[in-house]
């Protein structure tokens, strides 16, 4: 058994383990998508500030990580270098081929 400590505004009588389980979990998830854009992609160290242009990036950035999950890729990195040097291969991973 594990022990977890986490800070909430939610009080014992607003809420279960199962509830504050479930919101640990969908936090991880979050944080774990932005771990992939800031390791994979950079994202941090990106110099688009202007406009609409960081969030359209974060959302093509998104639209990256999404279809490799859906296919089981497990290193995005290495897949998206393999798709790099083959421009068909994107198309066909969205079945646009």
């Amino acid at each position: 058994m594990k022990t977890v400590y986490a800070a909430t505004s939610l009080t014992a009588e607003h809420t279960t383990p199962a509830q504050l389980a479930s919101l640990v979990r969908d936090h991880w998830k979050v944080e774990a998508l932005h771990h992939i854009r800031d390791t994979t992609f950079t994202e941090d160290a990106s110099q688009l500030r202007t406009g609409n242009t960081p969030r359209a990036m974060a959302t093509w950035r998104n639209l990256a990580a999404g279809a490799l999950r859906l296919t089981g890729v497990t290193n995005n990195a290495a897949s998206l270098r393999r798709n790099a040097r083959d421009t068909r291969r994107p198309l066909t991973l969205l079945g646009l081929a």
